[in-house]
């Protein structure tokens, strides 16, 4: 498993505390956020790498700034295509 990298995104800061999703789909994962190589913010895409025996290495994880674009832009595109179907009128973005 050397070399397994996944990424998570910040879903919610709670005091010292971090609330990770991964692509997984699995459970959220809550950590210290001292425990991560930088500041943080919600949203925040991490690419985190994974040692031999499957452990991630929250220290050094490094944000992705591209996936977090293009997830970014994967949303606003769902949120249009919501308000063009949308008889109503009453999507916004």
């Amino acid at each position: 498993m050397t070399g397994t990298r996944r990424w998570y995104a910040v879903d919610r800061i709670e005091g010292d505390r971090v609330v990770l999703i991964g692509d997984d789909d699995r459970r959220p994962v809550e950590l210290p956020a001292a425990s991560l190589p930088f500041p943080l913010r919600e949203a925040i895409v991490l690419a985190v790498p994974f040692d031999a025996h499957g452990c991630p290495q929250w220290g050094r994880a490094q944000r992705d700034e591209v996936e977090e674009r293009r997830r970014l832009d994967e949303g606003k595109g769902r949120i249009e295509r919501l308000r063009l179907r949308d008889p109503g009128g009453d999507v916004t973005i």
